[in-house]
């Protein structure tokens, strides 16, 4: 029995260390993503209140109504999200920008970055462009 006793202690030892390790990872890969968010917090706070997104929301209902079709607008966390049709478009604060997520029938299209000094309504006719 004794050696059945060190090899289930053993094995128990090295499956403790294993959970260790995976908590570890954990902890970094939550740390890192912690760390994202900060690092974003003063783009996704001008996204949220600044005035160039709603000049961008106001022209987004406009053109969406002259080409008859409505565009639905959601927040999700710091993401702030429209849907036009089959088109979709992600405003995804980072570090260093805000970036431009698009999206047609589910698949992503293309990315860029948006400078919020820039022109808001040659931006939504840029999105809602027929293609």
């Amino acid at each position: 029995m004794g050696f059945l006793d060190n090899l289930e202690d053993a094995l128990k030892s090295v499956e403790r260390g294993a959970e260790r390790e995976d908590e570890k990872s954990a902890n970094v890969s939550r740390a890192a993503e912690l760390e994202a968010v900060r690092a974003a917090a003063p783009n996704a706070e001008a996204l949220k209140k600044g005035q160039w997104t709603q000049d961008f929301l106001t022209h987004c209902v406009t053109l969406g109504h002259n080409q008859r079709m409505r565009v639905g607008m959601a927040w999700i966390g710091a993401t702030l999200r429209l849907d036009a049709r089959e088109k979709r478009l992600d405003l995804q604060p980072a570090a260093e920008s805000i970036i431009a997520i698009y999206s047609v029938d589910g698949v992503e299209t293309a990315r860029e970055s948006v400078d919020l000094q820039s022109d808001p309504a040659a931006f939504a006719r840029k999105w809602l462009a027929t293609s």
